[in-house]
């Protein structure tokens, strides 16, 4: 009550709100991290990552997209941790464990996608973790890693893409 409306104060909660619904997708590849939860991380070597992210107020979209390269290795993700990946911004403590993040491990050799959840979660500083699909429920499925669903290989790609609240 009482506050003054300024034409910076207009920007910031008119202008500025109004124009992040119309911006470009920001690149966070450089910062991106797909790691194992235990033991040896993987390298991505030759292979590509592409992370990108919108982020209008708190809600955050994003998408990755990982290509094994010839060099790529797969660390510890093989059976005895599985893969972790990073998120644009932390999530809101809540959203800890939320499964509407969709995956695709795309093998290549015989043209197949598994499709699949991800799961955000804080406690693993601010990064999902890769579920398989079950029905009815995700909470009781396997870890996806290097060789579940399959062995992954040059040439296989990783598809994410998910929308989660932002903490801030």
């Amino acid at each position: 009550m009482g506050e003054v409306v300024t034409a910076s104060l207009l920007n910031q909660e008119i202008r500025d709100q109004l124009n992040s619904f119309f911006g470009a997708w920001t690149d966070y590849s450089s910062t991106f991290v797909w790691g194992a939860e235990s033991g040896t991380q993987p390298v991505i070597g030759n292979g590509t990552i592409v992370a990108r992210h919108l982020k209008v107020g708190r809600t955050v979209d994003y998408l990755h997209r990982i290509t094994i390269g010839s060099t790529t290795t797969f660390g510890d993700g093989g059976g005895s941790g599985n893969y972790y990946f990073s998120l644009p911004a932390a999530p809101l403590a809540s959203w800890s464990g939320h499964r509407s993040q969709h995956v695709i491990w795309r093998d290549d050799s015989t043209s197949t996608n598994f499709h699949g959840t991800g799961i955000v979660s804080t406690a693993n500083h601010a990064n999902g973790s890769l579920r398989q699909l079950s029905a009815p429920d995700t909470s009781g499925a396997a870890f996806w890693d290097s060789v579940a669903p399959f062995t992954l290989a040059a040439g296989d790609i990783f598809y994410h893409q998910g929308r989660y609240e932002a903490a801030a």
